[in-house]
């Protein structure tokens, strides 16, 4: 008897483990075999590494470099501190760049726009050097720049030495930290992608020698060849071997795949669709409830208005592994009360997610609207009524 109850339990708490949900974390990386030194899978909206091999090594990056040099443009440009049309005079050093290059002259005037789209597009070592200096005063100045943002994304490998990637020596970083830099790229400027996903274009040359029509080609294939790819950024030296930093959308999931070190640049482009295809088969996004949907009232002490409504802020996205059955569910914790004046926006509570028990995100809950103080009358009013109510 004792032998059969054992059985039985032991059945028993086997079957209540096959129906944990699978934990988005915890997948196995035997699932994937992926043909280079380093490599990452990550979802944009929720930051969740889905795949990972030796993603924390740090190696030569060569021109995947350039998605930080486009992230401090874009930086740049929405700060106020340049605009697009400006126009950018290419020093001897720039133009100097080996490599991937648009052949630029020293004191070639460029515009902005035009320089970003050369990097981009073509992979330009020589555009990226121009606009770290327009942007920076000089490369070391942006270099710097470049490190800074990196520290703050929390890229904990990553050293720059240059703006464009050419082999230096201690130039590196890791798949993780090209995932994060891709990420924040992508999240706060997805107009790169109307970059990112040209196959070809144009700029002209302007030199004393006259005008001419320069074309150029993206380097990265991966736009002719998976389905639904927005980008992002390849990149080849002797010392780097072969790097890209894919990414494509589907079904309202985005997803950046790196790999570095891949022995030919046939293998980078197949290895990072099998990441991307082994991503979009396995995980989706269950979104949150639509951005300023009302969840709840509080009252407002002193206020014109006795009560303010509380709606969300933001939106909430949620991986989760294909096959999961929790739905999600929320659960308002708001502030009891609050006092006069209330202003639009200001945070009055928090909506917390759950799925299969577990929480899995947040936003908070604001005012729909601004209430202000009461004023006299509003108060006698109030007096007046309470005395008829009594």
């Amino acid at each position: 008897m004792y032998r059969f109850v054992k059985r039985i339990t032991a059945f028993m708490l086997a079957l209540s483990f096959a129906a944990v949900p699978v934990n988005v974390e915890a997948q196995d990386n035997a699932a994937l075999d992926v043909n280079g030194r380093s490599a990452l899978l990550m979802e944009v909206s929720t930051g969740k590494v889905l795949y990972e091999k030796n993603a924390d090594e740090a190696l030569p990056p060569a021109s995947v470099t350039k998605i930080m040099t486009l992230l401090i443009i874009y930086d740049s440009v929405s700060s106020g501190k340049i605009k697009w049309d400006d126009t950018v005079s290419v020093s001897e050093h720039a133009a100097s760049m080996g490599g991937s290059q648009i052949f630029l002259e020293p004191g070639e005037k460029q515009t902005v726009a035009d320089l970003t789209k050369s990097i981009a597009i073509a992979s330009a070592n020589d555009a990226a050097v121009a606009m770290a200096e327009f942007i920076g005063g000089s490369e070391d100045s942006f270099v710097s720049l470049m490190n800074e943002r990196a520290k703050n994304l929390g890229m904990k490998n990553a050293v720059f030495k240059n703006a464009c990637g050419l082999d230096t020596d201690g130039h590196v970083m890791s798949a993780r930290d090209i995932a994060l830099m891709s990420r924040e790229l992508m999240l706060n400027y997805p107009e790169v992608i109307k970059y990112t996903t040209t196959w070809q274009d144009t700029i002209t040359h302007t030199t004393k020698k006259g005008s001419s029509e320069f074309g150029l080609t993206n380097t990265n294939k991966l736009i002719k060849q998976y389905a639904d790819a927005t980008g992002l950024k390849t990149g080849s030296t002797g010392k780097a071997l072969y790097c890209l930093s894919g990414s494509a959308k589907r079904d309202g999931m985005e997803l950046i795949a790196v790999i570095m070190a891949a022995p030919d640049p046939k293998v980078r482009f197949k290895e990072v669709m099998k990441m991307l295809d082994y991503g979009f088969a396995n995980y989706a996004i269950k979104q949150g409830e639509a951005e300023g949907t009302k969840k709840g009232e509080v009252t407002v002490y002193k206020g014109a208005a006795d009560k303010v409504d509380a709606v969300i802020k933001g939106s909430v996205s949620v991986l989760t592994a294909k096959g999961e059955s929790a739905e999600l569910e929320s659960k308002a914790e708001l502030c009891e009360a609050v006092n006069a004046p209330v202003k639009k926006n200001d945070k009055l509570g928090t909506l917390v997610y759950f799925s299969g028990g577990k929480e899995v995100g947040r936003c908070d809950l604001v005012a729909a609207e601004d209430v202000e103080k009461a004023g006299f009358l509003h108060n006698a009013a109030e007096l007046l009524r309470d005395w008829l109510k009594g």
